[in-house]
């Protein structure tokens, strides 16, 4: 525990800004696996685009207030569009 002043005041703000990360980064996640899970489901669905309109919509989001690496969040982006055009193109082949 530290006993300068300052010190303390940092830790304080470190602990409302972890709270605040792991809330974005969990509905990040969450929204992520329900992109995901729509893709496999039905790829071509409106319920589908409209899932990973949100995903993206939420990385976008963590990106703006920092809790995300905007080459992460692009990264994250980029692998979801090729999961969905992968599955889109399997299900045209059959």
């Amino acid at each position: 525990m530290p006993n300068i002043r300052s010190a303390k005041k940092r830790m304080r703000i470190e602990e409302k800004r972890r709270l605040r990360n792991n809330t974005v980064k969990s509905t990040v996640r969450t929204f992520v696996t329900k992109a995901r899970t729509a893709i496999v489901a039905a790829p071509e669905g409106d319920e589908t685009e409209e899932a990973i309109r949100e995903a993206i919509s939420n990385l976008d989001k963590a990106a703006s207030k920092g809790v995300l690496h905007r080459n992460n969040v692009a990264r994250r982006k980029s692998r979801l569009m090729a999961r969905l055009h992968t599955a889109q193109q399997v299900k045209a082949a059959k």
